[in-house]
């Protein structure tokens, strides 16, 4: 049985942050946790709060043993974009965009 987990509206942009979900996909959840700890990038923290929260969910809602947990799919979608304004020269603007990302990940019990 697959437990699926969403964190929706992560302050990070899904182009940052699929960097860092190849890294781990398909792997055990011990070792992408390990893996996750020593990547320097933001994206990483909260993809490790992500599989941490999947693990704890499969162990405590449907009896499943941490140690035999394989992510068996990740992914991170577009979520909402802040529009915000930045003047520029000669009367005009720019626009800056603040985007989001909804991760998304499954994991289930290794067979």
């Amino acid at each position: 049985m697959k437990v699926k987990v969403v964190a929706k509206d992560i302050g990070i942009s899904p182009q940052k942050v699929c960097l860092v979900v190849d890294m781990v996909r398909g792997k055990k959840v011990d070792e992408a946790l390990a893996i996750l700890s020593f990547v320097p990038r933001p994206a990483a923290k909260a993809l490790f709060k992500v599989i941490k929260s999947a693990a704890a969910n499969a162990e405590n809602n449907f009896q499943m043993s941490p140690a035999d947990l394989k992510i068996v799919d990740i992914f991170a979608n577009k979520g909402h974009t802040l529009k915000r304004f930045r003047p520029q020269s000669r009367g005009r603007i720019s626009p800056i965009l603040k985007r989001s990302s909804h991760i998304t990940v499954f994991v289930e019990e290794e067979k």
